[in-house]
């Protein structure tokens, strides 16, 4: 039986889709370093934004999988419908979240200084990502990783 330590340090799918998020998450903390001076640390764990490390994450796990094991078999199966659904929650549930948070924050920026709402913080309104940016993008990035 081999120590849990060899066998998580030598597990490719794993290593794949951890450098994946890295990876994902590092580019986001330096690109809002480039944008506007600052760097925010959130960058490096926080959710939303490009890339979209969730889809990286699956995409690598996913396509690791098909390499080591084969991509007729069950366990490509099972990681290719799971990065699919994350993909899909992405450009659906998680881009629709963020646009009515936007419109939320415009509302309560509205209101009277006054009311009980005016000094709510602001929603989050980076959640989710377009098709192109998931499919196109996030790909590319997880890909390359596993190469």
């Amino acid at each position: 039986m081999h120590s849990s330590t060899t066998s998580i340090s030598s597990n490719y799918p794993l290593i794949s889709a951890f450098v994946a998020f890295a990876l994902a998450q590092s580019i986001k903390f330096f690109t809002t370093w480039f944008k506007e001076r600052r760097w925010d640390l959130k960058q490096l764990v926080g959710s939303g934004g490009m890339p979209s490390s969730h889809s990286a994450t699956v995409t690598a796990l996913a396509s690791a999988i098909g390499m080591q094991e084969g991509f007729e078999g069950p366990l490509f199966a099972i990681s290719f419908v799971f990065a699919c659904t994350v993909m899909y929650d992405a450009t659906g549930v998680r881009l629709q979240a963020g646009r009515q948070a936007e419109v939320l924050n415009q509302i309560v920026y509205e209101l009277p200084s006054e009311h009980p709402l005016a000094e709510r913080r602001p929603l989050h309104e980076l959640l989710g990502h377009t098709p192109p940016q998931v499919t196109i993008f996030h790909c590319i990035v997880s890909i390359v990783i596993i190469i």
